[in-house]
C-alpha cells in the first residue's frame, strides 16, 4: 500500500511506484480524499492520471480512499504500508506517521523508501506553484500528464 494525496503525481511519487512494482507481488496506490485539504485534482482526475502514467505496470492499481490508512490497507489485505521519502524532514513526519499506525493496528509494517535523488527536490506543492507561474514543468511530472495541470492554469 502506497498511500499519498498526489495532488498532482510527481516524478518522484512515479520513481517509488515503479520501484515498488518491483519489489512487491502487489502495489496499491491510495488517493487519500482529505475534507481537510483543498486539492487541485479531484480524487478521480488524480486516480486517473496515476492509472495513465502505471498503466504498463501490470502489478500496480490505483483507489481513491478516506479514513483511516489502516482501515483501507485492511480492505484490500495489504501487509506493508510504503511511504517514499525525499528528506530527512519526511523521515520526522513519516515516522510519526508509521508509529501511529502500528498503534493503530500493530499488523502492518511500515517501509521507508528513497526516491532517487535527482527528484528529491520535487513536491506537489513545488509543481502546483511552478505551473500557476507558467514555468517548465519538464523533469517535475510525468510528460504524459503535464497538459492536465497546465488546463488547470
Amino acid at each position: 500500500m502506497y498511500p499519498g494525496s498526489f495532488d498532482p503525481l510527481t516524478n518522484g511519487h512515479l520513481d517509488i511506484i515503479q520501484r515498488a512494482s518491483k519489489v512487491f507481488d502487489m502495489v496499491i496506490v491510495g488517493v487519500l480524499e482529505n475534507g481537510n485539504k483543498k486539492p487541485l485534482f479531484t480524487a478521480t482526475e488524480r486516480l486517473e492520471m496515476i492509472k495513465e502514467v502505471t498503466k504498463d505496470l501490470e502489478n500496480v492499481k490505483a483507489e481513491a480512499f478516506s479514513g483511516l490508512l489502516v482501515d483501507f490497507a485492511g480492505q484490500h489485505n495489504a501487509s506493508v504500508i510504503l511511504k517514499g521519502l525525499r528528506t530527512v524532514a519526511d523521515f520526522e513526519y513519516e515516522f510519526q506517521m508509521a508509529l501511529l499506525n502500528k498503534a493503530l493496528n500493530p499488523n502492518y509494517e511500515t517501509m521507508f523508501m528513497m526516491t532517487d535523488s535527482k527528484y528529491s527536490y520535487i513536491s506537489s506543492s513545488m509543481v502546483k506553484e511552478v505551473a500557476r507561474l507558467k514555468g517548465s514543468l519538464d523533469g517535475l511530472i510525468p510528460y504524459s500528464i503535464i497538459h492536465k495541470i497546465k488546463e488547470k492554469y
